[in-house]
């Protein structure tokens, strides 16, 4: 089950109404007892006027939390800036739930941008990857959506945004690949014109 098949809107589940919700509620209440971090106890406070929130169990409010933060983002977050050359995060940690599977997967992510004139706190990079990990996810798209972000909403000329996580759903599951990751790449701009940027950016993150 994916949320996307729940929720009318899934480019912006935070507006879900409480129908959607129950329904959610509903099919979380099926996962394996094995899963707790995963099961709920009880829907929704119903109060009028009050904002409805999916309760009982932190991960879901920490899934709902991620949900919310795909809004407009405040314009503190960027300020104009004379640097020109590379922006590099290196191995920030993340942790996620495979919207496939329900089990969780982590790892570190590397995100590097050429700035266009504005930047972003280097602490608000680390911000974007949680906004971005803590709903359910996969990791394909999680890696995408950094890189899109950066590009669209920045105006950076090139992103480079490079992942590799654990996924449980392969390592205590099915092929049991204890010892695999999963590596991802979304390359924008600069990077994906200039070999010799994409190249400066895997030496420096040690790829």
């Amino acid at each position: 089950m994916k949320l996307g098949e729940l929720i009318e809107n899934p480019e912006n589940p935070s507006k879900a109404t409480e129908e959607q919700l129950e329904r959610l509620a509903g099919k979380l209440k099926r996962v394996p007892q094995g899963l707790t971090a995963m099961r709920i106890a009880y829907v929704t406070d119903k109060e009028p006027g009050k904002k409805m929130v999916i309760s009982g169990n932190k991960r879901l409010r920490v899934l709902k939390k991620a949900y919310g933060e795909d809004g407009e983002v405040p314009d503190e977050w960027f300020q104009d800036g004379t640097c020109e050359e590379m922006v590099i995060l290196k191995d920030a940690e993340f942790y996620s739930t495979c919207e496939h599977h329900f089990f969780p997967f982590f790892g570190h992510c590397s995100i590097g941008y050429i700035p266009g004139g504005k930047v972003i706190g280097i602490s608000k990079l680390a911000r974007l990857l949680d906004c971005f990990s803590r709903r359910m996810q996969i990791q394909e798209r999680m890696t995408a959506q950094i890189a899109d972000f950066l590009e669209k909403e920045l105006g950076a000329k090139g992103v480079y945004v490079v992942c590799e996580g654990v996924h449980f759903c392969m390592t205590s599951r099915g092929v049991r690949k204890q010892d695999a990751s999963m590596i991802t790449s979304a390359v924008r701009g600069v990077f994906k014109e200039d070999p010799k940027a994409r190249a400066e950016f895997l030496r420096l993150i040690g790829r």
